[in-house]
Protein backbone atom coordinates (compact mmCIF):
# COMPACT_ATOMS: atom_id res chain seq x y z
CA UNK A 1 0.00 0.00 0.00
CA UNK A 2 2.99 2.51 0.73
CA UNK A 3 4.62 1.63 -2.09
CA UNK A 4 1.50 2.26 -4.27
CA UNK A 5 1.14 5.71 -2.75
CA UNK A 6 4.42 6.70 -3.34
CA UNK A 7 4.05 5.58 -6.91
CA UNK A 8 1.20 8.02 -7.37
CA UNK A 9 2.84 11.06 -5.83
CA UNK A 10 6.09 10.01 -7.82
CA UNK A 11 3.61 10.69 -10.81
CA UNK A 12 1.71 13.48 -9.79
CA UNK A 13 5.20 15.44 -9.83
CA UNK A 14 6.12 14.89 -12.85
CA UNK A 15 3.01 16.25 -13.80
CA UNK A 16 3.50 19.47 -11.62
CA UNK A 17 7.09 19.66 -13.27
CA UNK A 18 5.35 19.29 -16.84
CA UNK A 19 3.09 21.64 -15.79
CA UNK A 20 5.77 24.45 -14.88
CA UNK A 21 7.88 23.40 -18.36
CA UNK A 22 4.67 24.58 -20.39
CA UNK A 23 4.63 27.52 -18.13
CA UNK A 24 7.88 28.35 -19.05
CA UNK A 25 7.75 27.37 -22.77
CA UNK A 26 5.14 29.75 -23.46
CA UNK A 27 7.56 32.81 -22.68
CA UNK A 28 10.94 30.48 -24.41
CA UNK A 29 9.48 29.12 -27.77
CA UNK A 30 10.76 28.19 -31.19
CA UNK A 31 14.47 28.63 -29.79
CA UNK A 32 14.15 32.37 -28.81
CA UNK A 33 16.44 33.40 -26.46
CA UNK A 34 15.03 36.29 -23.99
CA UNK A 35 18.58 36.92 -22.49
CA UNK A 36 18.85 39.35 -25.67
CA UNK A 37 15.59 40.31 -26.58
CA UNK A 38 15.08 42.17 -30.46
CA UNK A 39 15.32 45.63 -31.07
CA UNK A 40 12.12 47.29 -31.29
CA UNK A 41 11.35 49.30 -34.76
CA UNK A 42 12.66 52.91 -34.50
CA UNK A 43 10.03 54.67 -36.69
CA UNK A 44 6.83 54.12 -37.86
CA UNK A 45 5.31 56.19 -40.60
CA UNK A 46 1.92 57.50 -39.29
CA UNK A 47 -0.92 56.64 -42.28
CA UNK A 48 -0.08 59.55 -44.86
CA UNK A 49 -2.16 60.53 -48.46
CA UNK A 50 -0.07 62.65 -50.84
CA UNK A 51 -1.37 64.48 -54.27
CA UNK A 52 0.52 67.03 -56.65
CA UNK A 53 -0.24 68.94 -60.08
CA UNK A 54 1.61 71.74 -62.02
CA UNK A 55 1.24 74.06 -58.94
CA UNK A 56 1.50 72.60 -55.60
CA UNK A 57 2.14 69.14 -53.82
CA UNK A 58 0.14 68.19 -50.39
CA UNK A 59 0.70 65.65 -48.11
CA UNK A 60 -1.98 64.41 -45.36
CA UNK A 61 -1.24 62.55 -42.16
CA UNK A 62 -3.28 61.05 -39.86
CA UNK A 63 -2.39 60.98 -36.16
CA UNK A 64 -4.92 61.12 -33.22
CA UNK A 65 -8.05 61.27 -35.07
CA UNK A 66 -6.52 64.36 -36.97
CA UNK A 67 -5.32 65.45 -40.51
CA UNK A 68 -2.02 67.47 -40.44
CA UNK A 69 -2.34 68.71 -44.24
CA UNK A 70 1.46 69.90 -45.47
CA UNK A 71 0.88 72.26 -48.72
CA UNK A 72 4.12 73.59 -50.80
CA UNK A 73 4.49 74.36 -53.98
CA UNK A 74 5.48 71.62 -56.36
CA UNK A 75 8.36 73.17 -58.43
CA UNK A 76 10.26 74.91 -55.41
CA UNK A 77 9.00 73.01 -52.38
CA UNK A 78 8.47 76.28 -50.27
CA UNK A 79 5.40 76.15 -47.84
CA UNK A 80 2.42 77.76 -49.25
CA UNK A 81 1.14 79.97 -46.43
CA UNK A 82 -2.04 81.85 -46.48
CA UNK A 83 -3.83 79.03 -48.40
CA UNK A 84 -7.41 77.98 -47.89
CA UNK A 85 -7.77 74.01 -48.23
CA UNK A 86 -11.61 72.42 -48.37
CA UNK A 87 -11.47 68.81 -47.65
CA UNK A 88 -14.20 67.08 -49.66
CA UNK A 89 -14.94 63.30 -47.89
CA UNK A 90 -18.08 60.89 -47.61
CA UNK A 91 -19.12 62.71 -44.74
CA UNK A 92 -19.17 66.22 -46.51
CA UNK A 93 -17.28 68.96 -47.22
CA UNK A 94 -14.77 70.32 -44.09
CA UNK A 95 -12.60 73.34 -44.27
CA UNK A 96 -8.93 73.07 -42.99
CA UNK A 97 -7.53 75.51 -40.73
CA UNK A 98 -4.12 76.54 -40.71
CA UNK A 99 -2.05 75.95 -37.50
CA UNK A 100 2.02 76.91 -39.03
CA UNK A 101 3.66 78.30 -42.15
CA UNK A 102 2.34 75.79 -44.97
CA UNK A 103 0.40 73.52 -42.43
CA UNK A 104 -3.11 72.86 -42.09
CA UNK A 105 -5.30 70.83 -39.48
CA UNK A 106 -8.68 69.31 -39.91
CA UNK A 107 -10.69 66.34 -38.35
CA UNK A 108 -10.93 63.34 -39.54
CA UNK A 109 -13.82 61.31 -37.97
CA UNK A 110 -14.28 59.13 -40.99
CA UNK A 111 -10.55 57.98 -40.05
CA UNK A 112 -11.87 55.54 -37.31
CA UNK A 113 -12.82 52.81 -40.18
CA UNK A 114 -10.46 51.01 -41.43
CA UNK A 115 -10.06 50.64 -45.04
CA UNK A 116 -9.12 53.13 -48.47
CA UNK A 117 -10.67 56.81 -48.22
CA UNK A 118 -11.37 59.00 -51.04
CA UNK A 119 -10.47 62.47 -50.49
CA UNK A 120 -10.40 65.43 -53.13
CA UNK A 121 -8.60 68.45 -51.34
CA UNK A 122 -9.34 72.42 -52.96
CA UNK A 123 -6.45 74.30 -52.43
CA UNK A 124 -6.62 78.57 -53.04
CA UNK A 125 -3.35 80.33 -52.75
CA UNK A 126 -2.52 82.92 -54.32
CA UNK A 127 -4.94 83.43 -57.02
CA UNK A 128 -4.50 79.53 -58.24
CA UNK A 129 -7.35 77.37 -57.56
CA UNK A 130 -6.28 74.04 -58.14
CA UNK A 131 -8.19 70.66 -57.05
CA UNK A 132 -6.01 67.91 -55.40
CA UNK A 133 -7.97 63.76 -55.31
CA UNK A 134 -6.04 61.27 -52.99
CA UNK A 135 -6.72 57.74 -51.39
CA UNK A 136 -6.49 57.34 -47.28
CA UNK A 137 -5.54 54.04 -46.36
CA UNK A 138 -6.35 53.50 -42.37
CA UNK A 139 -5.15 50.19 -41.48
CA UNK A 140 -7.05 48.15 -39.45
CA UNK A 141 -4.59 48.17 -36.23
CA UNK A 142 -4.55 52.05 -36.72
CA UNK A 143 -8.45 52.14 -36.09
CA UNK A 144 -8.53 49.40 -33.71
CA UNK A 145 -5.89 51.44 -31.95
CA UNK A 146 -7.61 54.67 -32.23
CA UNK A 147 -11.52 53.29 -31.04
CA UNK A 148 -9.72 51.31 -28.34
CA UNK A 149 -11.02 53.27 -25.02
CA UNK A 150 -9.89 50.30 -21.85
CA UNK A 151 -8.22 47.13 -22.02
CA UNK A 152 -9.55 44.08 -21.76
CA UNK A 153 -8.45 41.51 -18.51
CA UNK A 154 -6.82 39.62 -20.82
CA UNK A 155 -4.76 42.77 -22.13
CA UNK A 156 -3.87 43.47 -18.25
CA UNK A 157 -2.17 40.32 -17.84
CA UNK A 158 0.95 39.74 -20.21
CA UNK A 159 1.42 36.93 -21.74
CA UNK A 160 4.51 35.47 -20.10
CA UNK A 161 2.07 35.52 -16.72
CA UNK A 162 -0.36 34.22 -18.46
CA UNK A 163 1.07 31.45 -19.23
CA UNK A 164 2.40 30.77 -16.02
CA UNK A 165 -0.86 30.64 -14.59
CA UNK A 166 -2.00 28.30 -17.19
CA UNK A 167 0.67 26.05 -16.60
CA UNK A 168 0.52 26.08 -12.71
CA UNK A 169 -3.29 25.25 -12.51
CA UNK A 170 -2.58 22.33 -15.06
CA UNK A 171 -0.03 20.86 -13.68
CA UNK A 172 -1.56 20.96 -9.89
CA UNK A 173 -4.90 19.53 -11.43
CA UNK A 174 -3.15 16.63 -13.47
CA UNK A 175 -1.62 15.86 -10.38
CA UNK A 176 -4.44 15.56 -8.03
CA UNK A 177 -6.12 13.19 -10.86
CA UNK A 178 -2.76 10.71 -10.98
CA UNK A 179 -3.68 10.37 -7.09
CA UNK A 180 -6.30 9.19 -7.61
CA UNK A 181 -7.51 8.21 -11.04
CA UNK A 182 -5.97 5.33 -13.43
CA UNK A 183 -3.06 6.08 -15.47
CA UNK A 184 -5.44 6.06 -19.02
CA UNK A 185 -7.94 8.62 -17.20
CA UNK A 186 -5.03 10.98 -15.98
CA UNK A 187 -3.09 10.99 -18.88
CA UNK A 188 -6.78 11.81 -20.94
CA UNK A 189 -7.12 14.71 -18.78
CA UNK A 190 -3.70 15.95 -18.95
CA UNK A 191 -3.47 16.14 -23.14
CA UNK A 192 -7.11 18.04 -22.63
CA UNK A 193 -5.12 20.46 -20.32
CA UNK A 194 -2.24 21.04 -22.90
CA UNK A 195 -4.76 21.45 -25.86
CA UNK A 196 -6.15 24.22 -23.49
CA UNK A 197 -3.26 25.79 -22.64
CA UNK A 198 -1.95 25.57 -26.56
CA UNK A 199 -5.48 26.93 -27.36
CA UNK A 200 -4.82 30.51 -25.78
CA UNK A 201 -4.80 33.18 -28.34
CA UNK A 202 -1.49 34.77 -29.36
CA UNK A 203 -3.02 38.52 -28.59
CA UNK A 204 -2.71 37.48 -24.92
CA UNK A 205 0.76 36.01 -25.10
CA UNK A 206 1.96 39.26 -26.85
CA UNK A 207 0.35 41.71 -25.04
CA UNK A 208 3.33 43.02 -23.24
CA UNK A 209 4.91 43.79 -26.65
CA UNK A 210 6.22 46.68 -26.64
CA UNK A 211 4.59 49.21 -29.36
CA UNK A 212 6.35 50.95 -32.06
CA UNK A 213 6.62 54.41 -32.29
CA UNK A 214 3.94 56.20 -34.39
CA UNK A 215 6.94 59.28 -34.84
CA UNK A 216 7.53 60.36 -38.32
CA UNK A 217 11.37 60.35 -38.47
CA UNK A 218 13.75 60.34 -41.82
CA UNK A 219 15.00 57.35 -42.44
CA UNK A 220 17.62 55.34 -45.83
CA UNK A 221 15.71 52.51 -47.33
CA UNK A 222 17.38 49.09 -48.09
CA UNK A 223 16.73 50.32 -52.01
CA UNK A 224 19.18 53.77 -51.45
CA UNK A 225 16.33 55.94 -51.34
CA UNK A 226 15.73 58.30 -48.55
CA UNK A 227 12.25 59.36 -46.85
CA UNK A 228 11.84 62.65 -45.09
CA UNK A 229 8.78 63.63 -44.15
CA UNK A 230 7.51 66.87 -44.58
CA UNK A 231 7.98 68.69 -41.22
CA UNK A 232 11.93 67.58 -41.33
CA UNK A 233 11.95 69.03 -44.67
CA UNK A 234 11.08 72.00 -43.02
CA UNK A 235 13.23 71.99 -40.60
CA UNK A 236 16.39 70.80 -43.24
CA UNK A 237 14.80 73.42 -45.20
CA UNK A 238 15.01 71.41 -48.24
CA UNK A 239 14.07 73.29 -51.76
CA UNK A 240 14.07 71.55 -55.63
CA UNK A 241 14.48 73.25 -58.83
CA UNK A 242 12.74 71.66 -62.23
CA UNK A 243 15.71 70.69 -64.39
CA UNK A 244 16.21 71.71 -68.17
CA UNK A 245 18.19 71.48 -70.58
CA UNK A 246 20.04 73.85 -72.68
CA UNK A 247 23.22 75.83 -73.88
CA UNK A 248 25.75 77.36 -72.04
CA UNK A 249 29.70 78.64 -72.50
CA UNK A 250 32.50 76.53 -71.21
CA UNK A 251 34.34 78.13 -68.60
CA UNK A 252 37.73 77.80 -67.13
CA UNK A 253 38.86 78.09 -63.11
CA UNK A 254 41.45 81.12 -62.61
CA UNK A 255 42.79 81.95 -59.31
CA UNK A 256 42.54 85.52 -58.81
CA UNK A 257 42.75 87.95 -56.12
CA UNK A 258 40.46 91.11 -54.84
CA UNK A 259 42.48 94.38 -55.27
CA UNK A 260 41.82 98.18 -55.05
CA UNK A 261 40.16 99.96 -57.70
CA UNK A 262 42.79 102.17 -59.04
CA UNK A 263 40.37 104.95 -59.54
CA UNK A 264 38.29 105.03 -55.87
CA UNK A 265 42.21 104.45 -53.80
CA UNK A 266 44.86 106.47 -52.26
CA UNK A 267 47.60 106.85 -50.20
CA UNK A 268 49.06 109.43 -48.02
CA UNK A 269 52.83 109.68 -47.55
CA UNK A 270 55.06 112.08 -45.88
CA UNK A 271 56.70 114.34 -48.58
CA UNK A 272 59.30 115.51 -45.83
CA UNK A 273 60.86 113.70 -42.78
CA UNK A 274 59.67 114.50 -39.67
CA UNK A 275 57.71 113.32 -36.61
CA UNK A 276 54.16 112.50 -36.56
CA UNK A 277 51.42 114.55 -34.65
CA UNK A 278 47.66 113.27 -34.31
CA UNK A 279 45.68 116.51 -35.62
CA UNK A 280 42.48 117.45 -33.68
CA UNK A 281 40.16 114.89 -32.12
CA UNK A 282 43.44 112.49 -32.69
CA UNK A 283 44.30 109.86 -35.36
CA UNK A 284 41.18 108.11 -36.72
CA UNK A 285 40.79 104.54 -36.64
CA UNK A 286 40.59 101.62 -39.50
CA UNK A 287 37.60 101.87 -40.83
CA UNK A 288 36.71 105.03 -40.78
CA UNK A 289 34.82 106.76 -43.69
CA UNK A 290 36.79 110.06 -44.75
CA UNK A 291 36.64 112.40 -47.38
CA UNK A 292 39.19 114.35 -49.77
CA UNK A 293 41.07 116.47 -48.04
CA UNK A 294 40.41 115.50 -44.63
CA UNK A 295 43.58 115.81 -42.38
CA UNK A 296 44.66 113.07 -40.82
CA UNK A 297 48.21 113.59 -39.43
CA UNK A 298 50.86 115.95 -38.97
CA UNK A 299 54.13 115.85 -39.73
CA UNK A 300 57.00 117.80 -37.64
CA UNK A 301 59.76 118.45 -39.74
CA UNK A 302 63.34 118.08 -37.30
CA UNK A 303 65.49 121.54 -37.12
CA UNK A 304 68.83 121.08 -35.46
CA UNK A 305 70.86 123.64 -33.45
CA UNK A 306 73.20 124.65 -36.92
CA UNK A 307 70.06 125.31 -39.03
CA UNK A 308 67.86 127.01 -35.85
CA UNK A 309 70.87 129.71 -35.92
CA UNK A 310 70.84 129.94 -39.71
CA UNK A 311 67.11 131.10 -39.84
CA UNK A 312 67.02 132.90 -36.88
CA UNK A 313 69.89 134.93 -38.71
CA UNK A 314 67.82 134.69 -42.03
CA UNK A 315 65.47 136.59 -39.78
CA UNK A 316 67.41 139.00 -38.13
CA UNK A 317 68.61 139.90 -41.80
CA UNK A 318 64.97 140.18 -42.98
CA UNK A 319 63.34 141.86 -40.04
CA UNK A 320 66.16 144.55 -40.87
CA UNK A 321 66.18 144.91 -44.43
CA UNK A 322 62.34 145.55 -43.53
CA UNK A 323 62.41 148.15 -41.50
CA UNK A 324 65.11 149.82 -44.22
CA UNK A 325 62.69 149.69 -47.08
CA UNK A 326 59.38 150.40 -44.72
CA UNK A 327 61.30 153.89 -43.57
CA UNK A 328 62.15 154.37 -47.51
CA UNK A 329 58.61 154.05 -48.60
CA UNK A 330 57.05 156.49 -46.14
CA UNK A 331 59.62 159.47 -47.16
CA UNK A 332 58.73 158.68 -50.15
CA UNK A 333 54.76 158.53 -49.72
CA UNK A 334 55.49 161.95 -47.42
CA UNK A 335 56.71 163.89 -50.59
CA UNK A 336 55.24 161.98 -53.61
CA UNK A 337 54.55 165.33 -55.41
CA UNK A 338 58.44 165.44 -55.76
CA UNK A 339 59.03 161.93 -56.70
CA UNK A 340 57.50 159.36 -60.02
CA UNK A 341 54.34 157.26 -59.17
CA UNK A 342 56.99 154.77 -59.94
CA UNK A 343 59.34 154.80 -57.34
CA UNK A 344 56.71 154.74 -54.92
CA UNK A 345 55.19 151.96 -56.22
CA UNK A 346 58.53 149.75 -56.01
CA UNK A 347 59.19 150.84 -52.81
CA UNK A 348 55.83 149.34 -51.93
CA UNK A 349 56.55 145.77 -53.78
CA UNK A 350 59.94 145.84 -52.12
CA UNK A 351 58.54 145.70 -48.59
CA UNK A 352 55.79 143.44 -49.61
CA UNK A 353 57.92 140.78 -51.05
CA UNK A 354 60.40 141.29 -47.78
CA UNK A 355 57.28 141.14 -44.97
CA UNK A 356 55.96 137.94 -47.22
CA UNK A 357 59.84 135.94 -46.77
CA UNK A 358 59.89 136.65 -43.20
CA UNK A 359 56.18 135.16 -42.52
CA UNK A 360 57.32 132.35 -44.58
CA UNK A 361 60.81 131.74 -42.99
CA UNK A 362 58.83 132.12 -39.36
CA UNK A 363 55.81 129.30 -40.57
CA UNK A 364 58.63 127.03 -41.49
CA UNK A 365 59.92 127.05 -37.71
CA UNK A 366 56.24 126.79 -36.41
CA UNK A 367 54.13 125.00 -38.89
CA UNK A 368 53.94 121.66 -39.78
CA UNK A 369 53.27 119.30 -42.73
CA UNK A 370 49.27 118.47 -43.05
CA UNK A 371 48.80 114.75 -44.24
CA UNK A 372 45.46 114.99 -46.22
CA UNK A 373 43.23 112.22 -47.31
CA UNK A 374 43.75 112.14 -51.57
CA UNK A 375 40.72 110.17 -52.00
CA UNK A 376 36.82 109.59 -49.87
CA UNK A 377 36.39 106.05 -48.71
CA UNK A 378 37.76 104.21 -45.52
CA UNK A 379 40.96 104.49 -43.96
CA UNK A 380 42.07 100.52 -44.62
CA UNK A 381 45.63 100.38 -43.11
CA UNK A 382 47.40 102.96 -40.26
CA UNK A 383 50.79 103.30 -39.38
CA UNK A 384 50.39 106.46 -37.14
CA UNK A 385 52.28 107.11 -34.34
CA UNK A 386 52.46 109.80 -31.95
CA UNK A 387 55.93 110.90 -31.58
CA UNK A 388 57.15 108.57 -34.58
CA UNK A 389 59.80 109.24 -36.86
CA UNK A 390 58.77 109.28 -40.79
CA UNK A 391 61.37 108.97 -43.66
CA UNK A 392 60.15 110.86 -46.72
CA UNK A 393 57.82 109.14 -48.82
CA UNK A 394 56.79 106.84 -45.95
CA UNK A 395 53.32 105.30 -46.15
CA UNK A 396 51.06 106.71 -43.54
CA UNK A 397 47.53 105.84 -44.73
CA UNK A 398 45.80 103.30 -47.29
CA UNK A 399 42.36 104.52 -48.62
CA UNK A 400 40.01 102.76 -50.00
CA UNK A 401 36.28 102.87 -51.13
CA UNK A 402 35.18 99.49 -50.40
CA UNK A 403 32.27 99.74 -52.85
CA UNK A 404 34.69 100.30 -55.78
CA UNK A 405 37.04 97.12 -56.01
CA UNK A 406 38.74 94.91 -58.46
CA UNK A 407 39.83 91.36 -59.00
CA UNK A 408 43.48 90.27 -60.57
CA UNK A 409 43.14 87.07 -62.17
CA UNK A 410 45.84 85.17 -64.03
CA UNK A 411 44.90 83.41 -67.44
CA UNK A 412 46.57 81.96 -70.35
CA UNK A 413 45.08 83.78 -73.02
CA UNK A 414 44.33 87.31 -72.91
CA UNK A 415 41.01 87.08 -74.09
CA UNK A 416 39.09 84.71 -71.55
CA UNK A 417 36.56 86.38 -69.42
CA UNK A 418 35.76 89.05 -72.35
CA UNK A 419 32.22 87.72 -72.78
CA UNK A 420 31.59 87.42 -69.10
CA UNK A 421 32.57 85.80 -65.44
CA UNK A 422 32.33 85.65 -62.20
CA UNK A 423 34.04 84.70 -58.54
CA UNK A 424 33.46 81.92 -56.40
CA UNK A 425 35.25 82.74 -52.80
CA UNK A 426 35.81 79.50 -50.25
CA UNK A 427 32.21 80.49 -48.13
CA UNK A 428 30.35 79.77 -51.54
CA UNK A 429 29.49 83.48 -52.51
CA UNK A 430 29.94 84.33 -55.30
CA UNK A 431 30.74 87.70 -56.97
CA UNK A 432 29.74 88.99 -60.58
CA UNK A 433 32.88 90.67 -62.31
CA UNK A 434 32.90 92.61 -65.72
CA UNK A 435 36.15 92.50 -67.94
CA UNK A 436 38.80 95.50 -68.21
CA UNK A 437 41.44 94.26 -69.66
CA UNK A 438 44.55 91.79 -69.91
CA UNK A 439 48.42 92.88 -69.78
CA UNK A 440 50.82 92.88 -72.12
CA UNK A 441 53.66 90.96 -70.02
CA UNK A 442 53.72 87.55 -68.48
CA UNK A 443 53.22 87.01 -65.03
CA UNK A 444 54.86 83.40 -63.46
CA UNK A 445 54.05 82.85 -67.36
CA UNK A 446 50.45 83.91 -66.82
CA UNK A 447 48.62 86.96 -68.53
CA UNK A 448 47.48 89.09 -66.17
CA UNK A 449 43.36 89.59 -65.99
CA UNK A 450 41.09 92.56 -64.83
CA UNK A 451 37.71 92.75 -63.80
CA UNK A 452 35.52 94.80 -61.83
CA UNK A 453 33.25 93.35 -59.13
CA UNK A 454 29.55 94.76 -60.23
CA UNK A 455 27.73 92.66 -57.68
CA UNK A 456 28.01 91.15 -54.48
CA UNK A 457 31.00 93.29 -52.94
CA UNK A 458 29.53 93.21 -49.37
CA UNK A 459 32.26 91.69 -47.58
CA UNK A 460 35.13 91.62 -49.82
CA UNK A 461 38.29 93.01 -49.03
CA UNK A 462 41.57 93.59 -51.01
CA UNK A 463 44.14 90.81 -50.41
CA UNK A 464 41.04 88.03 -50.38
CA UNK A 465 41.64 84.98 -52.59
CA UNK A 466 38.98 83.79 -54.92
CA UNK A 467 38.25 81.62 -57.62
CA UNK A 468 37.29 83.16 -61.14
CA UNK A 469 35.37 81.36 -63.53
CA UNK A 470 35.61 83.02 -67.23
CA UNK A 471 34.15 81.77 -70.01
CA UNK A 472 36.12 80.55 -72.87
CA UNK A 473 35.54 78.08 -75.80
CA UNK A 474 32.71 76.89 -77.58
CA UNK A 475 28.87 76.43 -75.80
CA UNK A 476 27.95 73.12 -73.80
CA UNK A 477 24.77 71.26 -73.97
CA UNK A 478 23.45 70.20 -70.55
CA UNK A 479 21.21 71.01 -67.18
CA UNK A 480 22.47 73.93 -65.04
CA UNK A 481 21.92 73.42 -61.51
CA UNK A 482 23.36 75.21 -58.54
CA UNK A 483 26.93 74.21 -56.64
CA UNK A 484 24.84 73.38 -53.36
CA UNK A 485 22.73 70.75 -54.97
CA UNK A 486 26.01 68.03 -56.00
CA UNK A 487 27.58 65.78 -52.88
CA UNK A 488 30.03 63.89 -52.72
CA UNK A 489 29.69 60.13 -52.36
CA UNK A 490 31.54 57.63 -50.84
CA UNK A 491 33.69 57.10 -53.45
CA UNK A 492 34.32 60.43 -54.33
CA UNK A 493 31.56 60.43 -57.66
CA UNK A 494 28.98 63.57 -57.83
CA UNK A 495 25.76 62.81 -56.37
CA UNK A 496 22.47 64.84 -56.54
CA UNK A 497 19.36 64.10 -55.18
CA UNK A 498 15.86 63.75 -57.26
CA UNK A 499 12.43 64.50 -55.43
CA UNK A 500 10.56 61.73 -56.98
CA UNK A 501 7.91 62.08 -54.77
CA UNK A 502 6.37 64.35 -51.84
CA UNK A 503 8.62 62.30 -49.22
CA UNK A 504 10.76 60.29 -50.85
CA UNK A 505 14.52 61.11 -52.08
CA UNK A 506 16.80 59.31 -54.60
CA UNK A 507 20.45 59.26 -55.25
CA UNK A 508 21.61 59.88 -58.79
CA UNK A 509 25.59 59.85 -59.79
CA UNK A 510 26.13 62.75 -62.00
CA UNK A 511 28.79 64.37 -64.14
CA UNK A 512 29.72 67.41 -64.30
CA UNK A 513 31.90 70.72 -65.34
CA UNK A 514 32.37 74.15 -63.91
CA UNK A 515 29.80 76.96 -65.60
CA UNK A 516 29.90 79.81 -62.94
CA UNK A 517 30.65 80.74 -59.76
CA UNK A 518 26.93 79.33 -58.23
CA UNK A 519 26.49 76.63 -60.87
CA UNK A 520 27.36 73.48 -62.60
CA UNK A 521 26.78 72.03 -65.88
CA UNK A 522 25.27 68.39 -65.56
CA UNK A 523 26.15 66.68 -68.72
CA UNK A 524 25.56 62.90 -68.05
CA UNK A 525 23.09 61.00 -65.38
CA UNK A 526 20.18 63.63 -65.30
CA UNK A 527 17.59 63.61 -67.78
CA UNK A 528 15.64 67.04 -67.84
CA UNK A 529 12.23 67.61 -66.42
CA UNK A 530 13.46 66.69 -63.08
CA UNK A 531 13.22 68.00 -59.38
CA UNK A 532 16.86 68.42 -57.93
CA UNK A 533 17.22 69.55 -54.78
CA UNK A 534 19.36 72.33 -54.11
CA UNK A 535 19.08 73.36 -50.35
CA UNK A 536 19.50 70.71 -48.13
CA UNK A 537 21.10 67.98 -50.07
CA UNK A 538 24.16 67.71 -48.01
CA UNK A 539 21.60 67.08 -44.82
CA UNK A 540 19.85 64.26 -46.87
CA UNK A 541 22.92 62.86 -47.55
CA UNK A 542 23.74 62.53 -44.55
CA UNK A 543 20.69 60.35 -43.27
CA UNK A 544 21.00 56.94 -42.29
Amino acid sequence: MARHFVRRAGLGLCALLAGLMLATGASAHEGHDHGAPATPPVTTLAPRAEAASADFELVAVLRDGMLAIHLDRFADNAPVDGATIEMDTPEGVQAARPMAPGTYVVAAAFAAKPGAHDLAFTVTADGTVDVLATTLTVPAAQALADSRATPTVLALLGGSQLGLLAGVVIGFLAAVLLMSLRRRTAALVLAAGLGLAASLPPEAQAADAPKPSTRDAAQRLPDGSVIVPKPSQRILGVRTIVTASGSHARAVELPGRVVPDANASGLVQTAVGGRLAPPQGGFKPLGTKVAAGDILAYVHPPIGASDLKDLEQQGFELDQQIAIVKRRYERLSAIQNAVTRREVEETEIELKGLQTRRATLERVQREPEALRAPVAGVIATSDAVAGQMADPNTVVFRIIDPDRLWVEALGFSPDVGRSGASGRLPDGRSVMLAFLGAGMSERSQAVALQFSVTAGVEGLRPGQFLTVLAEAGAPRTGIAIPRTAVVRGANGQAIVYEHVSAERFVAREVKTEPLDAGRVLVTAGLPPDRRVVTEGAELIDQIR
